[in-house]
């Protein structure tokens, strides 16, 4: 077992030596292009290592001490490209911070890179005590699940309403670094620190190298928890958490430029973080399997990517034609407040109707009462689910009367409920 962790440790700083002293070496500009050649070399070896990981574990190689019952090579291959794509998918979020804080600091794109590169080292040190006190905080008090089941559910709620914008000035540690180290005012090349008139001098590239590394040990916070809710095996969560870290930076490169053209991923995030947290608190009393669980942040991602994808193209049409005039401010000011408000109700029935799914695939939990309500506030506001929640309605009927056949007795149908639904979500009565 030591064996293994000393390779895979090996194996993480082989990779960044590679990325630094032969990849990068020197201060030079990563096109988009590039990028996206390195990303998908990082994703490859991440997916590569996933039969490794079905081996070690398959042969009784890996199992830690104080965890779950020893893993078979398909369950801990599961959880491991589970845990992984769960990660990858939280780390979207760094680079809209990524984004936000080099054009505070209007770092030079040659400079870039290096930033990223010793935030990511300082980020891969850190997580890896945070994934060790996570483990033994877990092992020793069994309820500490459910406390990060809950700080999950309000991550989600807290991006969803309140966004994740950084504010290098508000940073705690920007403000101990510039009241106590010296600084100089303009850039020194890709270095972090300057000798000027024999003293060492900070250069502003350290502040941002500060806001990074600051920024990664909040995300941390929401991310580690996440892939607990996956499994309890400390190697799959190291493994998985290291390899979805060390594409983070070439993904960056890859997406800043059009990061902002996927606005529905950070909905995806938020679905995510809220479905992970239900899953982590639910582990106890109807677990969710791991299958399905990849099958279903693999899904939200398809359909944040897509969803945004689409509206992207619905725009472009949009703006080859002229727009039509906004005659007041009242009329602007109502088309934003119906716009939101389409939102709004989007994210919640959205929100409940996926528990209700998550719940009805667990056995004993009744998930269709719980879908008819996410599906009732989503009819206030759209035509397909009207439509789907006078489906849900009769489903729900029918399986009243075959209860009731199997007890003898058959509730019959209220007429506005057994109405058929028109094209126009409204009912038809003879």
């Amino acid at each position: 077992m030591l064996l293994v962790w000393s390779a895979f440790i090996l194996l993480i700083f082989l990779m960044l030596a590679f990325d630094l002293f032969v990849v990068n070496r020197g201060d030079r500009e990563i096109g988009a292009k590039e990028a996206l050649g390195w990303t998908a070399g990082v994703v490859a070896i991440a997916l590569l290592f996933a039969p490794v990981v079905y081996f070690i574990y398959e042969r009784g190689i890996m199992h830690s001490p104080g965890t779950e019952a020893a893993l078979t090579g398909r369950q801990a291959m599961v959880q491991y490209l589970t845990g992984w794509l769960v990660e990858y998918a939280l780390s979207v979020d760094n680079i809209f911070v990524f984004s936000v804080v080099f054009t505070y600091f209007q770092v030079p794109l040659k400079y870039q890179h290096r930033v990223l590169f010793w935030g990511i080292l300082g980020a891969i040190v850190m997580r890896g005590i945070m994934i060790a006190i996570g483990a033994a905080l877990i092992l020793k008090f069994h309820w500490m699940i459910y406390v990060f089941g809950g700080l999950l559910i309000l991550t989600a709620f807290k991006l969803l309403f309140m966004g994740d914008d950084v504010d290098p000035e508000k940073n705690p540690a920007v403000r101990l670094a510039v009241r106590f180290l010296p600084f100089s005012r303009e850039y020194h090349g890709s270095h972090f620190v300057v000798k000027q008139a024999g003293k060492l001098v900070a250069t502003p590239l350290f502040l941002v190298l500060v806001v990074v590394e600051t920024t990664d040990v909040l995300f941390a916070v929401d991310s580690i928890p996440a892939i607990f809710a996956i499994t309890r095996d400390p190697f799959i969560v190291f493994s998985s958490n290291m390899l979805a870290i060390l594409g983070l930076r070439s993904l960056y490169f890859a997406l800043a430029a059009v990061i902002d053209k996927f606005r529905y991923l950070k909905l995806s995030l938020v679905f995510i973080l809220f479905f992970i947290g239900v899953k982590m608190l639910l582990s106890q009393v109807s677990p969710v399997p791991t299958e399905i669980a990849l099958g279903v942040v693999a899904g939200l991602l398809a359909a944040g990517v897509v969803g945004s994808i689409i509206r992207e193209r619905l725009e472009i049409k949009r703006a080859s034609r002229p727009p039509a005039p906004i005659q007041d401010l009242a009329e602007a000011a109502e088309y934003t407040w119906k716009r939101s408000r389409r939102i709004v109700i989007l994210v919640i029935g959205g929100t409940i109707v996926l528990f209700g799914l998550i719940v009805g695939i667990l056995p004993g939990v009744p998930g269709i009462p719980i879908m008819i309500v996410g599906f009732m506030i989503l009819a206030t506001e759209f035509i397909w689910a009207k439509l789907l929640l006078g489906k849900l309605k009769r489903r729900a009927i029918e399986l009243k009367n075959a209860a009731g056949r199997m007890a003898g007795y058959e509730m019959e149908p209220k007429p506005d409920e057994s109405a058929p639904v028109g094209a126009d979500g409204s009912e038809h009565r003879g």
